[in-house]
């Protein structure tokens, strides 16, 4: 396999390996990472990949991967993730979500990050659009 599907499998490797050093090595130098939700979240770098990478590892050290779905369209790969493990606190963590990479010789180059810690409340899609409206 190889392209955009291949950067993907070789991330997920990276990422249930906790190999820092493989996983930076699936981005490039000058990758963009922007965050539609969160505007203030992006960041420029690799060497910003490898800052968040440590940290998450460190934090969930039990950390597993898993891409349910991708899709291919010339350079870009949408890429659906499902992320789980426990904190050092012991809490469940789980994020679910999105990522659309643009790659480059193998590596991202840019991201579109839709990747969102999972609502394990019990509001309903009627109670999420009241409060998003602003009404009772």
């Amino acid at each position: 396999m190889t392209g955009p599907e291949a950067f993907v499998k070789r991330l997920v490797t990276a990422v249930n390996g906790h190999d820092v050093e493989a996983l930076v090595d699936c981005f490039a130098e000058d990758y963009v990472n922007t965050t539609p939700v969160h505007p203030a979240r992006g960041f420029v770098g690799r060497e910003q990949v490898r800052r968040n990478w440590s940290s998450i590892f460190g934090g969930v050290p039990d950390l597993t991967a898993r891409v349910t779905a991708t899709a291919v369209d010339g350079d870009d790969v949408w890429s659906e993730w499902e992320m789980e493990g426990h904190r050092r606190d012991g809490l469940k963590h789980q994020m679910r979500g999105i990522v659309v990479f643009t790659t480059r010789d193998g590596r991202a180059s840019a991201a579109r990050f839709f990747l969102e810690p999972l609502d394990t409340g019990d509001a309903d899609i009627r109670a999420v659009i009241s409060t998003q409206l602003g009404q009772p």
